[in-house]
């Protein structure tokens, strides 16, 4: 089942047209990530989804209610936590927890309950009652993602949850999202730590200049842009034979002359994903005679991924425009 459905939404804010026909699918208690550059339509996805921004086309469902037309619905569906905190530093965590139950209509006894059990979950407990003013960067960011939880959302939106916190604080974060996850909630997260995707996120969605460029799992997406395999030569086998010979077999793996350097003995060339395991390019390699004083078969990074696909759509959007 589905928890959040795009088609064709759009967004222009005047002249600036900030999205441009998404199409998104992010399946029920699943972690998707959605990554792009700055400006490339992030928020916007995630404040038309948590019916903060009217969409000016084409049509948004999460939890199986329509932006739109069953705002209400979606609203008591989700949970969110934005890039800026919404906590008031002049009360306790507590008190905060407290207020935003009574929002909910939870009653003072249940919304004090609720308040004290997310605070021990997210161990803020022994600083609930402490002026969130007095809390670290980490703990009022955790703080926020509480509030987002006061009542249990199907379907919760983070917007860069862990931007400028330091790596304890991030891997707080994110162990508490893949608990959220593991009990069933949606989770859908923009962040620009793409090492921090990788881990987390069963999905991920790249979106520039307003579209989504790809998506799919991280390997999904890594396998997509392929490999790269490197041959360096040691310094006995650094002939024009032995050379040659490397280059014939990288050729024959890649389907392309490889890059040579006869001063270090590096030979590199691009491979698709799963072409060659290390083992088989080892002994093809001494089948041929070849001395290899290192060899390595490199899997792309969500950090190329992420290049790649940013630097075509900005390739395709000038190309339109010209």
């Amino acid at each position: 089942m589905m928890s959040i459905e795009t088609e064709g939404l759009q967004k222009s804010f005047g002249p600036v047209r900030a999205l441009r026909g998404v199409d998104l699918t992010v399946s029920e208690g699943s972690v998707c990530a959605l990554l792009g550059p700055n400006g490339a339509g992030k928020t916007t996805v995630v404040r038309v989804l948590a019916t903060l921004t009217r969409p000016d086309g084409g049509t948004a469902r999460v939890a199986g209610y329509d932006v739109v037309r069953e705002a209400r619905r979606v609203r008591a569906a989700i949970g969110l936590a934005g890039q800026h905190s919404a906590v008031d530093d002049d009360l306790t965590g507590l008190e905060n927890l407290f207020i935003l139950g009574l929002m909910w209509h939870l009653g003072r006894r249940r919304a004090r309950a609720r308040a004290a059990e997310l605070l021990e979950r997210f161990e803020l407990a022994d600083a609930g009652r402490r002026l969130v003013k007095t809390w670290s960067g980490g703990m009022r960011r955790r703080l926020d993602l509480v509030a987002s939880l006061i009542v249990a959302p199907a379907v919760l939106f983070l917007d860069e949850p862990t931007t400028g916190l330091d790596p304890r604080s991030r891997t707080e974060i994110w162990s508490a999202v893949r608990s959220l996850a593991a009990e069933g909630t949606t989770v859908l997260l923009t962040t620009q730590y793409l090492d921090e995707a990788d881990r987390i996120a069963g999905q991920i969605v790249i979106v520039n200049q307003g579209r989504v460029t790809a998506q799919g799992t991280p390997d999904e997406l890594k396998n997509s842009l392929g490999g790269r395999v490197d041959v360096v030569l040691s310094d006995a086998a650094r002939g024009g034979d032995a050379l040659s010979a490397a280059a014939a077999v990288l050729a024959a793996i890649a389907g392309s002359r490889p890059q040579v350097d006869p001063d270090t003995g590096r030979l590199t060339a691009a491979i698709t994903a799963g072409a060659m395991t290390l083992p088989e390019l080892v002994r093809r390699l001494d089948a041929a005679g070849v001395e290899a004083e290192d060899v390595s078969i490199r899997r792309p990074t969500l950090d190329e991924v992420f290049l790649a696909e940013t630097d075509a759509g900005n390739d395709r959007e000038t190309e339109a425009a010209a």
